[in-house]
């Protein structure tokens, strides 16, 4: 399901080959053609589904209402249960403290595995532990990659953020930037933080942070308005998130600014963005595929023993988008799976 792999996909960092997220050919899945959805598995299950018992897994996020790098998550992690004959629950909230009791709740549950984000893994630790503590296997995606391993999760799954954010700074330095106004819009989240001091790094002109409330678009925009009013100097807005670019090129409009932007993460908006130039590049990550294989890597443990990734990390990502490749990755991304 590794889409970054398309031959005009501008590459940044390898990503760990993941034989199992491709056809499977383990016992246990169907060849046969036709039949119906099962949601008791068996030899009645659809084909190409897995015949094995039916399974529970929990996938616990910190997503903000209407974000909507979600919804590709989302859609990854439920093709993988559809395949897998997994009964999946979704759970979200922003604030660590809700996660972590929504993390207690699947482990009330009792369900077989839990897929989880570590935004903020200090406060996590306490309900991370509990899990273990239940023996439930677990597993990190998109948030944590500094964090997983001390936090003893069986395996990881996301983006160097780090790294993406040098490769943003060494695109600034491309492109003749020289001010570049890297907006936050969850502060304390550590893969957000991770990708401006990754871009800090590697820029060669002067990079400032804004912290703005991503739950609240009126309030971001107008926060990067007045900044961009304020500061005639900046001349590029690096966002960590789609919706927030197009905000972005909202507020530079309505500043009278020439900043360009430039973004972290993508969506179909986005992709009309990229084209018309309101937009410069987007870093991606490929969510639908840290969904996707957070789900599958759970069922391969429970069914055939299977751990993924040898100790490290399964990069999903970074890798750029821009005007070069949007053709080839906007089709996936109208079938919203990019």
């Amino acid at each position: 399901m590794d889409r970054s792999s398309h031959p005009r996909s501008r590459r940044i960092a390898p990503v760990v080959a993941v034989a199992a997220a491709a056809a499977l050919t383990l016992a246990g899945c169907s060849s046969s053609s036709g039949g119906k959805k099962s949601e008791e598995g068996g030899a009645n299950a659809s084909a190409g589904k897995a015949t094995t018992p039916r399974m529970t897994v929990a996938l616990v996020t910190h997503q903000s209402p209407g974000d909507t790098f979600w919804d590709i998550v989302r859609k990854g992690a439920e093709a993988a249960a559809a395949k897998d004959n997994i009964k999946l629950i979704y759970s979200s909230d922003p604030n660590a403290g809700n996660q972590s009791n929504l993390v207690q709740n699947a482990i009330d549950q009792k369900v077989d595995g839990i897929a989880l984000t570590l935004a903020h893994p200090d406060a996590m630790a306490g309900g991370v532990a509990k899990i273990k503590a239940a023996n439930i296997p677990v597993v990190g995606f998109n948030s944590g990659l500094d964090n997983w391993q001390q936090a003893g999760l069986m395996a990881y799954f996301g983006s160097d953020e780090n790294l993406a954010g040098q490769a943003f700074g060494n695109r600034l330095n491309e492109v003749g930037a020289k001010h570049a106004l890297c907006v936050i819009h969850e502060q304390g989240q550590v893969a957000l933080e991770a990708r401006c001091n990754g871009l800090k790094q590697t820029f060669k002109g002067q990079t400032e942070l804004l912290y703005v409330n991503g739950q609240d678009q009126t309030a971001s925009q107008s926060t990067m308005q007045a900044k961009l009013q304020q500061d005639r100097s900046i001349d590029f807005v690096a966002t960590l998130g789609a919706p927030m670019a197009m905000l972005a090129v909202q507020a530079a409009g309505g500043a009278g600014s020439t900043a360009k932007v430039a973004t972290f993460d993508t969506n179909k908006n986005l992709v009309q963005a990229i084209k018309d130039g309101s937009v410069q590049w987007a870093v991606d990550q490929q969510p639908y595929l840290q969904g996707y294989l957070a789900v599958d890597s759970l069922w391969l443990y429970k069914f055939n023993g299977n751990t993924i990734g040898g100790g490290k990390a399964t990069l999903t990502g970074p890798a750029f988008i821009d005007k070069s490749n949007i053709d080839a990755v906007s089709q996936f991304a109208a079938n919203g799976t990019r």
